[in-house]
């Protein structure tokens, strides 16, 4: 069965302006990634918004939470900014059931070529294919329950909430 992609922007798919020095949206880098990280997993891709999460409202959140409700693939993977992901995250995990959705992103634009980018995509994909139904944050190597996860913004990681 094929796996959903859902595009929502981040630094994922951030370009570099050379002449002004800025980040901004052009299209996604999920084809080209696929394509380096020579993936075999049967995946459609579709963009449903293309902005900084940092800049994600609720109605966003709704868009997205209809989307994987809507959509027929049971495992759905969701490119993110990293700083409000986990949000995203709690507000699928309150409501959407009886699929796998993994979340990820990148702390460095792919576009970079440092980038974390492709190891985070490659992960997530492993991930959304092997966990049990629910809603997990996919970042560096690990998976995080949705209700159970936060940004560290002093060392840029994910980490699991203690307590």
């Amino acid at each position: 069965m094929a796996i959903a992609i859902f595009v929502t922007g981040g630094t994922f798919d951030k370009e570099y302006n050379e002449l002004t020095g800025s980040l901004y949206f052009k299209e996604t880098h999920l084809p080209e990634m696929l394509r380096l990280g020579r993936s075999n997993v049967d995946v459609s891709i579709r963009s449903l918004m293309m902005i900084d999460s940092l800049d994600m409202t609720d109605r966003e959140r709704e868009v997205i939470i209809d989307q994987c409700t809507r959509c027929p693939e049971e495992r759905i993977l969701i490119t993110h900014g990293t700083d409000t992901m986990d949000v995203t995250a709690r507000a699928l995990g309150r409501i959407v059931a009886g699929k796998t959705i993994v979340l990820t992103g990148a702390m460095v634009p792919y576009k970079f070529g440092s980038s974390d980018g492709l190891f985070n995509l490659g992960s997530a994909l492993a991930f959304v294919q092997t966990l049990p139904h629910g809603v997990y944050i996919a970042m560096n190597g690990r998976w995080f329950g949705w209700d159970n996860v936060k940004k560290n913004r002093s060392t840029g990681t994910f980490e699991r909430i203690q307590g």
